[in-house]
């Protein structure tokens, strides 16, 4: 089993930045696919930004040009950098990995997105204020 530990979330003000972390351990598969997922408080959870083994990333509408997404295989680790927040990037932010991804497709663009029954995280918290 792998376990995937999220860390780096806090509060901070509108325009401040956070990177998160995502570290995994026990098991180790070969991932498709890493991704961060957002969940704010009576909403779905929503995919924030993915990056597939060979580095290609991919970010929802609402974090481009503010949010980056990486990688190190080495120490089996993802990042989230997060730049320029928003009130409504508020949020539980979960990372999961999936070594057997699906590809999504629309509009031209493709991306890889963890499924739901793929390892997940506890979450970690992230609180912008106005």
């Amino acid at each position: 089993q792998v376990l995937l530990l999220e860390s780096g979330g806090g509060s901070v003000q509108a325009g401040g930045s956070l990177r998160l972390s995502c570290v995994a351990s026990g098991y180790m598969y070969s991932r498709s696919c890493w991704g961060w997922f957002r969940q704010a408080p009576g909403k779905e959870r929503d995919r924030v930004a993915s990056i597939d083994i060979n580095d290609y990333t991919s970010y929802a509408d609402s974090v481009k040009g503010r949010f980056t997404i990486s990688q190190d295989n080495a120490k089996n680790t993802l990042y989230l950098q997060m730049n320029s927040l928003k009130p409504e990037d508020t949020g539980m932010y979960y990372c999961a990995a999936d070594a057997l991804a699906p590809v999504y497709c629309s509009g031209g663009h493709c991306y890889c997105s963890p499924r739901p029954d793929s390892d997940w995280g506890q979450g970690t918290q992230v609180t912008v204020s106005s």
